[in-house]
C-alpha cells in the first residue's frame, strides 16, 4: 500500500569545479525533517540556456534517514527543467537502491520551493 511522508529540508548546494565547461557541476548537502528525518549528499549537473527562463538540471542523491520507523539508506534521482519560466521535475527512488530497514522501497517525490523554504511530499511503497 502507498504511503505518504511530508515534510520540509534545509538544502546548501556548492559549486564544485568545472573548468570552461557550459554544463555546472554543484554538490548537494540536505537536511531532511518531517516524516523523513535524515541527510542526503549529491551532486548537480545544471545547464542554463540565453532564454530568460530556461534551463534543466540532473542528480544523483544518497539519502540515509527513517522513515515510517525504519532506518537505511536510499539514492534519489533527479530530472528537471525550467521551460521559459514553466517548471517540471522527476525525482524517483532508484531501483533497488534502499538498504537495511528500507531496503525495497519505492516512491516518488514531489518538491515545492516558496521563498525561504523546501516542502516534500514523498509517496513511497515500504515492503513488510
Amino acid at each position: 500500500m502507498e504511503a505518504e511522508a511530508i515534510g520540509t529540508f534545509d538544502v546548501k548546494l556548492a559549486p564544485i569545479d568545472s573548468g570552461p565547461s557550459p554544463i555546472g557541476s554543484l554538490s548537494i548537502d540536505k537536511i531532511f525533517h518531517g516524516d523523513l528525518q535524515g541527510t542526503s549528499a549529491g551532486q548537480m549537473l545544471a545547464f542554463r540556456s540565453d532564454v530568460e527562463g530556461s534551463a534543466g538540471y540532473v542528480a544523483m542523491e544518497r539519502v540515509t534517514a527513517s522513515l515510517a520507523g525504519r532506518e537505511g539508506a536510499f539514492t534519489l534521482q533527479h530530472s528537471g527543467l525550467m521551460d521559459k519560466g514553466s517548471p517540471s521535475l522527476t525525482v524517483i527512488v532508484v531501483p533497488d537502491s534502499g538498504t537495511d530497514g528500507l531496503a525495497g522501497l519505492t516512491g516518488t517525490m514531489n518538491i515545492v520551493v516558496t521563498p525561504g523554504r523546501h516542502d516534500y511530499q514523498f509517496r513511497y511503497i515500504l515492503p513488510d
